[in-house]
C-alpha cells in the first residue's frame, strides 16, 4: 500500500505484490533465500521517482490490464504472473511463480501461455515461455515445486504427477503423495518444519506406511536438501531400485479414482467447485 501511494495517475502494483493482494497465498515478498523483494510498480511509461523498496517498470501497459481491488490498483493476475516469470532470477523460480499462482487459482497454465504468446517482444518472455512446459497446476508449495525440479531436471527421472490421490484396489483413499511416478511406483514427500513433530508427524508416518503397504516406494526431502540435494538424490535412487524389484502384478494400488470422487487437480476443476465443496475439498489450503 505504501508503494502504491506513489503511483501516477496511470499504473498499478504488479509482480509478487499484485498477486499477493489478489489472494495468492505464497506471494509473501521474500525471495527463495529469504531476502525481501522490492514492490514492482507498472507505470506504462510515466515517470516515478525511484525509492528504496520500490522497483519501477515503464513497459507499455494496456489500461484493460488494470483493476482496482479493495481500493488498490493492481495489474491483472495474468499480467502480474507473466511479469514475475519474465524477471525471475532463474528458470526454476519462474516455474515456481506460475505453479504458486495456479495453486491459488489466479491463472491457469493455458491462460498464461496465451498471454505470453501475445506479447512476444517483451523482455524476459523467452524464459516465461520456456518455463510453461515444466509447470503443473496442482503443486501445493514452493518446496514441492523445487522438489519436482530436482526430481526431473537434476535426477533426470520421469516427470511425476503432483498431489495425485492413491487408492487401494477396493477404492479406498490411501493418501496423496506430493509427487508420484505411477509407472515406476515411486512417491516423493517434502517434510518441512510443520511435519517434524506432533500430530502432523504421526499422520505423515501413517500415510507413508499405508502407501508402502500396497507396494509403493518413497523418498523424503527435507529443508537441508533444498540447498544440497545429494542426500535426497541418494534416497530417490534407492526408492527406484526397490520399486524395480516389485513385479507389476504385486501392486495393490491405483490412481483411478472411484465413482463419485471429485477431482481438484486443475485450476479449471477447482474453479467449478461451489463454496461448500471448496470448504471440504480444499481445506488443506487453510493450514
Amino acid at each position: 500500500m505504501e508503494a502504491a501511494a506513489v503511483l501516477p495517475r496511470f499504473g498499478g502494483v504488479t509482480g509478487w505484490a499484485g498477486l499477493g493482494w489478489l489472494g495468492g497465498r505464497w506471494f509473501d515478498g521474500l525471495s527463495s533465500s529469504g531476502r525481501p523483494l522490492d514492490v514492482d510498480l507498472a507505470t506504462g511509461g510515466l515517470h516515478v521517482r525511484r525509492q528504496p523498496g520500490i522497483a519501477i517498470c515503464e513497459e507499455k501497459l494496456d489500461p484493460r490490464e488494470l483493476i482496482t481491488v479493495d481500493g488498490l490498483r493492481v495489474t491483472t493476475a495474468v499480467r502480474s504472473v507473466c511479469f514475475a516469470m519474465r524477471y525471475a532470477p532463474s528458470l526454476r523460480e519462474a516455474v515456481t511463480v506460475l505453479e504458486m499462482a495456479a495453486y491459488s487459482d489466479l491463472v491457469s497454465i493455458d491462460e498464461l501461455m496465451a498471454y505470453a504468446l501475445a506479447h512476444p517482444a517483451w523482455t524476459g518472455i523467452p524464459q516465461c515461455r520456456e518455463a510453461v512446459p515444466w509447470c503443473d497446476e496442482n503443486v501445493w508449495s514452493p518446496a514441492e515445486s523445487g522438489m519436482k525440479w530436482t526430481w526431473t531436471v537434476v535426477a533426470g527421472r520421469p516427470r511425476p504427477l503432483c498431489n495425485r490421490p492413491v487408492f487401494d484396489l477396493a477404492g479406498r483413499h490411501l493418501g496423496t503423495p506430493d509427487l508420484l511416478d505411477p509407472v515406476a511406483g515411486v512417491f516423493g514427500q517434502y517434510d518441512g518444519s510443520l511435519h517434524l513433530a506432533g500430530r502432523q508427524r504421526a499422520t505423515d508416518l501413517d500415510k507413508e506406511a499405508a502407501l508402502r503397504s500396497v507396494g509403493l516406494e518413497g523418498a523424503t526431502m527435507v529443508a537441508a536438501d533444498r540447498v544440497n540435494p545429494s542426500r535426497f538424490l541418494f534416497r530417490l535412487n534407492l526408492a527406484y531400485e526397490r520399486a524395480a524389484c516389485l513385479a507389476e502384478g504385486e501392486r495393490g494400488w491405483t490412481i483411478v479414482a472411484p465413482p463419485g470422487w471429485v477431482s481438484t487437480e486443475t485450476v479449471a476443476a477447482r474453479r467449478r467447485l461451489d463454496d461448500r465443496q471448496r470448504a471440504r475439498l480444499l481445506r488443506y489450503r487453510a493450514g
